[in-house]
């Protein structure tokens, strides 16, 4: 569960919005949420990854030094990072919902994701990635493609849980020797799916 008195990955996803994706909060329900944060400095940034099950267990945390050659570039970076690291612990038939404080990030990967379920597998809209990201772009797109679901949204750098760890990775350093766990999603865990009453007072042989 998470840490009393910080909110889950959960419930900063579920007050967020997911650019280019309209739906109702009940779709919001993802099996894993990742929460990750790139900085920049001149004498060096790092790149801060969390990864929690929808009931909020921990699965993973990864604060590491970087040396991108500016902020978006370690946003992109950030996100693969935390996208190899789901990979390794999760099914990939997984529903993922993905927390960046980066718009264009954002916007990037739902609109890459809505054009998965096209013929064409082309955007409906315009994806403009930092020419210093392309590599790491199309290792997102690959990871991307390799889950079930995913979903990006966009939250506050305040409010990101990830922020601390991508911005200090000399204190946070520690994270990246916890155990590593691998957290499957367990279908009793999932909400009921309880049918409309028109349906749920019928007799079975209706």
């Amino acid at each position: 569960m998470a840490a009393h008195g910080r909110r889950s990955l959960r419930d900063l996803f579920d007050e967020s919005p997911t650019p280019h994706i309209a739906h109702p909060p009940r779709t919001h329900r993802r099996d894993f949420y990742v929460a990750t944060d790139g900085s920049f400095a001149a004498d060096g940034g790092g790149l801060g990854a969390i990864i929690e099950s929808r009931t909020g267990e921990r699965v993973a945390r990864v604060s590491l030094p970087d040396d991108a050659p500016d902020n978006n570039v370690a946003e992109y970076r950030a996100l693969h990072l935390g996208l190899d690291v789901l990979a390794a612990r999760t099914p990939a038939d997984a529903s993922v919902g993905l927390l960046v404080d980066h718009d264009d990030l954002a916007d990037n990967v739902n609109a890459v994701v809505l054009a998965g379920r096209h013929s064409d597998y082309q955007p409906l809209a315009p994806v403009s990635v930092p020419a210093a990201s392309a590599n790491h772009w199309r290792g997102i797109r690959a990871r991307l493609a390799g889950f079930e679901d995913v979903r990006a949204a966009r939250i506050d750098s305040d409010h990101n849980p990830a922020h601390p760890l991508a911005n200090a990775p000399g204190e946070y350093g520690f994270v990246n020797r916890e155990s590593s766990r691998c957290v499957l999603p367990d279908v009793d865990e999932r909400e009921p799916q309880i049918p409309p009453p028109s349906r749920a007072e019928r007799g079975a042989g209706d």
